[in-house]
């Protein structure tokens, strides 16, 4: 049974969209299988408007295993580079899926952004999706980004399974020597494979994104139950979160990641690292791409992106 809609979501928008999905919640991944979902998912990303125009857009594979990539650069000379990880549960989300969320992003921060297109499970289960956003950042750092004309510093971020992956490469990167970004920025973040955290009990349906399809998702990219504990692929689990690099970390208040996020952040603030962290009151899981449809969760986004503006502001 859902939690009621008390109080009202952030605006009547997204209130209208969650009595919706309430309605007609549709299918369970597991029921449906990540080729149909993948499916229905350009079907929606092709039905949204384009983004906003951006000076230069350009596909690339990048690195020794060609990784496949999109390079957005907003300006001539952008003054940093952003490898962003998409969501998607390790399953779904693709380059058109964040295509959106990329541009407002590069436009919003005034950086390039390097949307990685990486491997997704279950064809290509762990590690595969942390090697290729490992590789983009190797590969940024190691010349790529200064001859795509990009000065400045290298950030990573992500998006739910895609913020995952952007801190399991940090934690790979520090653990091998680096070069680590200069900061990583989490929105929604999966941290937590187990889903043991209360928010994947208390939110766990009627607000978007089920807590049974994350379940199912991990079971995709970690097919072994015993290994979902690990530090590797569920980074709350991590006795050492030292040395990492300072963090963003924003949640939503009505997701089942909640939690395992807030528990992130706090840990990372307990080891040391800068962390500036936030949830957002009365929003729900996705909200990045979800801007067309309610304009607080544009707002969201778009407090996501001026925190990566200033954060390249301090860093400068």
């Amino acid at each position: 049974m859902a939690e009621p809609i008390i109080p009202p979501l952030a605006d009547a928008e997204l209130t209208a969209f969650v009595d919706a999905v309430r309605q007609d919640p549709g299918p369970p991944a597991r029921a449906v299988g990540a080729a149909e979902l993948r499916r229905a998912q350009r079907v929606r990303a092709g039905a949204r408007p384009p983004g906003p125009a951006i000076a230069h857009v350009e596909d690339l594979a990048v690195g020794p295993t060609a990784v496949p990539c999109r390079l957005y650069r907003p300006a001539a000379a952008p003054r940093a580079l952003v490898v962003f990880c998409h969501g998607g549960m390790w399953t779904i989300g693709d380059l058109e899926s964040h295509d959106r969320a990329c541009r407002r992003l590069a436009l919003g921060a005034d950086a390039a952004v390097l949307s990685v297109d990486y491997r997704r499970a279950p064809e290509h289960p762990w590690p595969a999706a942390v090697d290729d956003c490992v590789a983009a950042l190797r590969w940024a750092a190691a010349g790529g980004a200064a001859g795509a004309g990009i000065a400045g510093p290298i950030l990573v971020m992500g998006d739910s399974a895609g913020g995952n992956l952007a801190t399991l490469a940090c934690r790979r990167l520090r653990d091998g020597g680096g070069p680590l970004p200069a900061a990583q920025v989490l929105v929604y973040p999966n941290t937590d494979l187990t889903l043991s955290c209360p928010s994947t009990r208390s939110k766990a349906t009627g607000w978007g994104l089920t807590t049974d399809d994350v379940a199912w998702g991990a079971e995709q990219w970690v097919p072994e139950p015993s290994r979902r504990a690990d530090p590797e692929v569920s980074p709350l689990h991590a006795t050492d979160l030292g040395g990492l690099p300072p963090a963003v970390v924003v949640t939503a208040e009505h997701d089942p990641l909640r939690d395992e996020g807030d528990a992130y952040a706090a840990r990372l603030a307990a080891a040391g690292v800068p962390v500036r962290h936030r949830r957002e009151a009365g929003m729900v899981h996705g909200f990045l791409t979800l801007d067309t449809l309610s304009p607080a969760a544009a707002a969201a986004g778009d407090r996501v992106f001026a925190d990566v503006a200033d954060l390249l502001g301090r860093l400068h």
